[in-house]
């Protein structure tokens, strides 16, 4: 007969738990050490990268920026009057002289102005002429009475002398050269009268002839104005050069003060480069430049540099030291690099694609004989357009990546191959 096993169930349940409790330590300790693995270090073409090697000696600090040749003298000429556009005779790039006519406006009312101007001119004129005629004539009248006047004045004296001598004789009574004596000191009085009378015409004269040639003057300054006028109406260039712009077409009304045309001078040029903000605070008047024209490098010096920036760019005009090469021409695209100072005895390398002037940033230094590079910080300081500063973090020799590596910044390593 057969005996029954006592005990197999709790054998079998407590070999369950642990061939679980074994199995849930290992999942749980592979668990572990796989979330503490690293990612595998990515693989990156070294013909794709841009590096540079640290070195010290001296770096010339530049900053560059792009900008137009413009020219120097630039006049734009304005309506001096109101009226329409009648003819243009001159058209953009054609060479001009100052008295080359860029536009002929028409107004009527202009040319009435003058026409009424002249006349009146004209009328002032005959008036004056007329009234001189009449104050001369006048004049000599009263100068004729003035001589008539002293000659009774001095035969009366002469006929008084006369009377003395024959009184003197006894064959006069003395009444006779009492009444001579009388009338030659009136004759006198009246000949004196007669020219004060003659000064005073003739200062009266002198005033009536002013006020008239007054009235003359200011028809003829009205007139010279209203011919001025009419002149304008024909829009002269004002100086020699090229005819850049014409901004306006035939018909167009346009008031007084429009700009109608601008003319520059072509063979006095100079550079205005837009400079970014940010480098434009070390730049200084008088520093050395060089303008890429893409035909040749011509030398410079800033000349002027704007109070203020627009657009987060400072404008800055280069003179130019140099003569232009062939093409050069004004609004032509150009290239201005700064010389702001030289840096002896600093650490140096080529500007990566990345970092400002005095800033932390983390670079890849290539190690193991160029088949990784590592992430280290480093402390950048001053920059130039193709170089910058080292103040920390590299030392002489070191060799580091320039490109741009914002895509591996999950990483402290990448292989080369």
């Amino acid at each position: 007969m057969d005996k029954p096993r006592t005990g197999q169930v709790e054998m079998r349940r407590k070999r369950r738990v642990i061939i679980l409790a074994a199995l849930a330590i290992v999942v749980g300790g592979v668990t572990v050490g796989i979330s503490r693995l690293q990612p595998a270090a990515p693989q990156v073409d070294a013909d794709t990268l841009f590096r540079g090697k640290v070195q010290r000696g001296s770096m010339l600090r530049e900053v560059r920026g792009p900008g137009l040749l413009v020219p120097l003298d630039i006049r734009w000429i304005a309506a001096q009057i109101e009226g329409r556009v009648e003819r243009i005779p001159a058209l953009p790039g054609v060479t001009v002289t100052p008295e080359t006519v860029l536009v002929e406006l028409a107004s009527p009312e202009i040319e009435q102005n003058a026409f009424e101007a002249e006349s009146n001119l004209r009328a002032g004129e005959a008036d004056l002429a007329n009234l001189t005629a009449q104050l001369t004539s006048s004049l000599l009248n009263q100068q004729a009475q003035v001589a008539a006047a002293e000659s009774q004045a001095a035969q009366a004296k002469l006929q008084v002398e006369a009377d003395e001598k024959m009184f003197a004789d006894q064959l006069i009574p003395e009444l006779n050269v009492k009444l001579s004596r009388l009338r030659a000191t009136q004759l006198t009085k009246q000949a004196k009268i007669e020219n004060q009378r003659y000064v005073q015409t003739e200062s009266s004269n002198k005033a009536q002839i002013a006020a008239q040639q007054a009235r003359v003057a200011q028809f003829r300054a009205l007139y010279d104005l209203r011919r001025r006028q009419v002149e304008s109406l024909k829009v002269r260039a004002g100086i020699p050069g090229v005819l850049q712009e014409l901004p306006v077409q035939v018909g167009q009304r346009v008031p007084a003060g429009t700009n109608l045309a601008r003319v520059a001078r072509p063979e006095s040029l100079k550079a205005e480069l837009h400079i970014q903000e940010t480098q434009a605070k070390d730049a200084k008047r008088g520093m050395l430049t060089q303008i890429d024209t893409r035909n040749g490098i011509v030398p410079g010096h800033i000349d002027r540099i704007a109070p203020s920036s627009q657009d987060g760019t400072v404008t800055m005009d280069v003179a130019l030291d140099g003569p232009l090469p062939a093409g050069a021409r004004p609004n032509l695209s150009v290239d201005g690099t700064i010389q702001i100072e030289r840096l002896d005895n600093v650490l140096f390398v080529g500007r990566p694609a990345f970092g400002q002037q005095s800033s932390k940033v983390e670079m890849f230094k290539i190690v193991e004989n160029g088949n990784a590079a590592i992430r280290v910080p480093v402390t950048l300081g001053r920059t130039s357009v193709n170089t910058v500063e080292i103040v920390d973090g590299l030392k002489v020799g070191d060799e580091v990546i320039l490109s741009d590596t914002s895509q591996y910044d999950g990483f402290e390593r990448i292989r080369l191959k």
